[in-house]
């Protein structure tokens, strides 16, 4: 399975549950290296799973990454160009998975003609974010379960150069 090419294609209702763990798994094992363990159970309690979360993930636009037809790794982009979920399975991760979901978002946002995309990012995909040209709005405290944890509001503003330079060149003709 590891030398599997990874896919990335839209989100079935029948793989809600396993995002749900791949979820719970990001959070409480992926994310040592910048949340202490009170942290992580505050921001995951359980594996979501069940109507409600298949709700939240069918009610965006959510790409699924999968290796040898199993998923390892989503994101998801919402009509207003916010990023709500972002994870990858932790035996998955830095290997280029999150920049594969990553790209699928970005170019449904621009399909969409969304000007802008934002997201409260976690340190794990701060840094994949920054890599894509993101740019950080604020450092954040937020509370989950009377625990504080740090995230941050980030944004990238989405042009196209295609469109922008074809302008020009009409003006320029005219």
């Amino acid at each position: 399975m590891q030398n599997s090419p990874i896919e990335i294609g839209d989100f079935e209702a029948s793989e809600a549950d396993q995002l749900g763990v791949i979820f719970f798994d990001a959070v409480r094992e992926g994310a040592t290296e910048f949340y202490n363990i009170e942290q992580r159970q505050a921001w995951a309690s359980k594996t979501p799973s069940g109507p409600n979360w298949a709700s939240r993930l069918s009610a965006q636009k959510t790409v699924v990454a999968r290796q040898a037809g199993l998923p390892v790794g989503f994101m998801t982009l919402d009509r207003v160009g916010y990023i709500d979920l972002a994870f990858v399975a932790p035996k998955h991760q830095r290997q280029g998975i999150g920049g594969k979901l990553y790209a699928r978002i970005e170019e449904l946002a621009r399909a969409a003609s969304m000007a802008r995309l934002h997201s409260q990012a976690s340190y794990l995909v701060r840094g994949l974010f920054e890599g894509q040209g993101w740019e950080l709005v604020q450092e954040q405290q937020i509370e989950r379960a009377g625990v504080t944890l740090t995230n941050f509001l980030m944004e990238k503003h989405l042009h196209d150069p295609v469109r922008r330079t074809n302008v020009a060149a009409k003006s320029e003709h005219t």
